[in-house]
């Protein structure tokens, strides 16, 4: 789809209001934008076809249409005409959903003119600023805007307050075996987990490394380090052993003896037997230490 999008509407980062065009008509009529809600009936409201998101937690809208019962719908929702006479959803899906489990006959919205092109960015925009979508969902929305509406990575950051190096790495997850990007839908793996799996060439080693993540529970630094270790196995095997842990009362003693000689001090102990080695860089060290020794 090739949509032409006013350069006006390019500041960024404003809310969906920089996104919504006024009504060219100055003659007031059923579909002129007043900029004020009303009351529109629920049962007369369509989805909107352009939604990218697919997950409401039921928790989540039973929440709100405990609130809306309450308090009655605080942020009216967007709608535009259709040319049966019925209304569709630009924006706020979750209210007009919980607002009908609430019982609500009526739902304020506030009436737009907008073509197909509008409310599919205006869908995908206000989508990407909420907190709550999941990385794939994410990752598929800035997809979309790439294709629809040829946006280019900075041009995307700007329309969503985002970062550019965020959004490409969104769009990497798409690269994903879908077997690994169902895992981080449904919060199996997490963003960090899923940009560390991107780094490796073919989506074999990548489903291995899924399945390690999940049955090891490994946080996203081991995760780095253990893909890391599959990229260059090499130089994995060259990393130093880490260091034997230490005695708590040898790691006293060892420092009592480094404080009281002035040098560098390291016990090895094992079962009550091992070494005292003491380390000296020049002549004079090594004289003090022995007369420290001997006393002479």
């Amino acid at each position: 789809m090739n949509a032409v999008i006013d350069p006006k509407r390019r500041a960024l980062g404003k809310g969906l209001d920089s996104l919504l065009p006024r009504a060219a008509s100055a003659a007031p009529s059923v579909d002129s934008e007043t900029g004020k809600p009303r009351e529109f009936p629920v049962g007369e409201i369509d989805r909107n076809p352009f939604q990218t998101r697919t997950n409401f937690p039921d928790d989540k809208l039973e929440e709100l249409a405990t609130s809306i019962k309450a308090n009655g719908v605080v942020q009216p929702i967007l709608v535009r005409r259709q040319a049966n006479g019925r209304f569709q959803l630009i924006a706020g899906e979750r209210r007009w959903l919980a607002s009908q489990r609430a019982g609500k006959t009526t739902v304020p919205a506030i009436l737009r003119q907008v073509s197909d092109e509008q409310a599919m960015e205006i869908t995908i925009v206000e989508n990407l600023q909420r907190a709550d979508l999941n990385p794939m969902e994410q990752a598929r929305a800035f997809d979309r805007l790439s294709r629809e509406f040829h946006m280019t990575q900075e041009q995307m950051a700007q329309r969503t307050g985002k970062d550019r190096a965020t959004v490409s790495n969104f769009l990497r997850l798409l690269k994903l075996p879908s077997a690994v990007q169902s895992r981080v839908e449904s919060g199996v793996i997490t963003f960090g987990h899923a940009r560390a799996l991107i780094a490796l060439s073919s989506a074999e080693e990548i489903e291995k490394a899924a399945q390690r993540i999940e049955s090891l529970s490994l946080s996203v630094r081991q995760t780095e380090s253990y893909v890391q270790n599959l990229i260059n196995p090499e130089k994995a095997k060259k990393q130093p052993k880490p260091e034997p842990k230490i005695d708590p009362n040898v790691r006293e003693a060892q420092d009592l003896l480094q404080r009281t000689l002035g040098l560098k001090v390291h016990i090895e102990d094992k079962n009550g037997r091992g070494r005292v080695i003491i380390e000296y860089a020049r002549l004079e060290d090594f004289d003090t230490l022995v007369e420290r020794l001997t006393g002479n």
